[in-house]
């Protein structure tokens, strides 16, 4: 019967005496799932205690370990026109090997006899240096010689002066003893004159003495002017001297003019000699540059400029190569704030795009797919998408990197930090916090044998 009355049979009737009452009422309901529910607490309750590898995870690209090693273009240093493609794209070229053929459109070097011509000015100016070498040679010799003869002139000129000197001083002397001479022929005729007012001296007397006295008069007259004409030797001398130096000087100096000018017109024609040299090199240097070359062993990617006949300025992108020998490396971008935790020669996992994998981030050991790499080098500078460029190299005690990568193909990168309990790490996500921050053991273990020491 329905129980629809506020009246309860139970109340009255224990309904577990009878048989349906005792079926229904102390049956238990769900009994393994109950099971399974307390089997799965306790297994979760020791998941939570479980160790847990704290990673910081990124994307990232295959690149190459070196820059050598790299995909780059090829570009002229002069400005052409393209004439002729030796190569074609997916070729392998070894270094040296000629690429394209290219062609001058600047009009000053459409001579094709201008490196010879300028070699042929280069030698003519090379012989107006000697020629100007010997001038400056030549005018040295004219100036020593002009400067021994000017030496001897004034040897000989100064001893004209002495010997005009000596005769200046032995003709003074004369002219002084011709003197005292006069004077005593002249005294001896006023005696004589006197003596012959007194009657003591004859007329004859007189006219003795007289006729001395005008002999000696003339005698002191034509010494007085030998004396003059010695003494203009003297200055004669002299002036000759002054002449010598003055003349000679003179000489010397416009030889020295000449010399000094040749020597200027030599070094200015060395200037455009060595311009010429310059020129020439240049030339003969983009005669060379006619051929782009590869620069090392590499497969070509790409035509950049393709076509015959096409013009391009100097610098401007022609062909892109990829060497063919390079070490494998992936660089990955991590945020600001996990930079502190990046150390050279960290462990890092790394999962190839093109390459299954079944990756448990907190367990790299049970991971699948994933191979090793050491973090070998960490940007300083932050790049342009506000992260921090770290760099990754094969990791050499772990499995080898497949051969088949490309580089530039995607990755994936996990780097592995410390090991934490699975609880910790949950609290730690849920409340966004950043992972332990902490240091390599290399670095603690070498601060220890400082201290040590």
């Amino acid at each position: 019967m329905l129980n629809i009355s506020h009246n309860k049979v139970s109340q009255y009737i224990d309904i577990k005496n009878f048989k349906s009452g005792k079926d229904i009422f102390t049956k238990e309901y769900h009994k393994r799932f109950k099971r399974f529910l307390s089997v799965f607490s306790i297994i979760l309750l020791l998941v939570l205690f479980l160790p847990w590898t704290q990673n910081i995870s990124s994307s990232g690209n295959v690149t190459t370990l070196k820059p050598g090693q790299r995909p780059q273009t090829l570009q002229s240093q002069i400005p052409g026109r393209i004439e002729e493609w030796f190569v074609q794209e997916g070729d392998f070229v070894k270094k040296g090997d000629t690429i394209l053929r290219i062609s001058e459109v600047k009009s000053d070097y459409f001579d094709e006899r201008l490196a010879e011509r300028t070699d042929n000015q280069l030698s003519a100016k090379t012989s107006s240096v000697e020629a100007y070498k010997n001038k400056v040679l030549a005018l040295r010799n004219q100036i020593s010689a002009l400067q021994n003869e000017r030496t001897l002139k004034l040897e000989q000129a100064k001893n004209k002066l002495i010997q005009a000197r000596l005769k200046v001083k032995t003709d003074s002397m004369n002219l002084e003893a011709v003197k005292v001479s006069a004077e005593i022929a002249k005294s001896q005729y006023n005696r004589t004159v006197l003596l012959q007012k007194e009657g003591l001296k004859a007329v004859k007397d007189v006219e003795e003495k007289r006729a001395k006295l005008q002999e000696t008069d003339a005698k002191l007259i034509s010494q007085e002017n030998k004396y003059l004409s010695t003494k203009n030797e003297f200055i004669n001398s002299e002036i000759s001297i002054s002449t010598i130096n003055a003349t000679y000087g003179d000489k010397i100096a416009k030889a020295q003019s000449g010399l000094y000018a040749a020597q200027s017109s030599g070094f200015e024609t060395e200037v455009q000699a060595s311009k010429l040299e310059t020129s020439l090199a240049n030339y003969k240097k983009r005669n060379s540059l006619l051929f782009v070359t590869a620069p090392q062993d590499g497969f070509i990617n790409k035509a950049i400029k393709s076509g015959v006949g096409e013009t391009f300025k100097e610098g401007e992108q022609l062909v892109n190569i990829m060497p063919a020998n390079y070490d494998l490396a992936v660089e990955m971008y991590i945020r600001p704030i996990d930079l502190p935790l990046m150390h050279i020669g960290e462990s890092v996992r790394v999962q190839f795009d093109g390459w299954p994998a079944i990756v448990f981030s907190g367990w790299p050991n049970v991971s699948y797919g994933t191979y090793g790499a050491k973090v070998v080098a960490v940007e300083n500078f932050i790049s342009d998408n506000g992260m921090f460029r770290v760099l990754l190299a094969p990791d050499l005690n772990d499995v080898d990197w497949p051969k088949a990568i490309r580089v530039g193909s995607g990755a994936k990168a996990i780097a592995l930090l410390e090991d934490v309990p699975i609880w910790f790490e949950l609290w730690r996500q849920i409340n966004s916090f950043p992972p332990n921050f902490y240091q390599p053991n290399k670095k603690l273990d070498s601060s220890k044998n400082k201290k040590k020491a």
